[in-house]
């Protein structure tokens, strides 16, 4: 390929990444409150929250951007740029399945933890802020570590809003040198290396998070055995 069609292609990875930040963080926020309000004493947040849930994980990713961006801003007489369509499609889509995550990690903790939060008379804010969340937080990195994997993957959706992302960028290319299985093996390696790249992050701040609550996987001490006949050998 020519420096410029590299430049193209490198373009839309910057975009790409752009994107994933923006919906993950947008993601996290989602799932840590409607994660929260899931487990909450009253029924009725309760029930808004699994509401939410069941209808951003009961859609299609590909409808909702649709959705964003050509029926929602109409409604309400403006327009949303592609990037932040795709970032709230994805975001409120993505962390349906986040707050599921939550919901199941603070469900695990010991219930013995929570009675001793109630026995020194916490607050239910400071139960959670205290003892909950840095219990729970560390058991959400795997789950966690794979749905940013599956946002990643989503990202290339917004290709249909004309958004030059990795994914439009490389079928522009793939357009210009009419050359379909160089281009695509290029832009799925280039998925696959960020993708790494993230869990490796993902499960360094898994170790690290659990290490600070005393979980830290235990190192294995391979011993070299002894000769025969030495320490009771056969």
């Amino acid at each position: 390929m020519t420096s410029g069609l590299w430049e193209l292609v490198l373009k839309g990875v910057w975009i790409t990444i752009q994107l994933l930040v923006l919906s993950s963080l947008l993601a996290a926020g989602v799932s840590f409150v409607v994660g929260v309000a899931r487990v909450h004493r009253l029924w009725i947040v309760r029930f808004l929250a699994g509401f939410y849930t069941e209808v951003f994980r009961g859609t299609s990713a590909l409808v909702m951007i649709f959705w964003v961006f050509f029926v929602l801003p109409p409604a309400f007489g403006w327009q949303l740029v592609p990037l932040w369509a795709g970032t709230l499609a994805l975001g409120l889509t993505y962390g349906a399945y986040g707050a599921e995550i939550v919901r199941g990690a603070l469900v695990a903790v010991d219930p013995a933890q929570k009675e001793g939060g109630i026995a020194l008379s916490f607050t239910p804010w400071q139960r959670l802020r205290l003892i909950l969340l840095p219990q729970a937080v560390p058991e959400m990195i795997p789950p966690f570590s794979n749905l940013l994997v599956e946002l990643l993957k989503g990202t290339a959706l917004v290709s249909i809003m004309g958004m030059g992302d990795l994914a439009f960028s490389g079928n522009l290319v793939r357009l210009a040198l009419q050359e379909s299985a160089e281009i695509y093996t290029y832009i799925l390696l280039i998925y696959f290396v960020i993708a790494f790249l993230l869990t490796r992050v993902m499960r360094g701040l898994e170790t690290r998070l659990k290490a600070n609550v005393g979980k830290a996987p235990e190192r294995k001490v391979v011993t070299e055995p002894g000769p025969i006949g030495v320490g009771g050998g056969a």
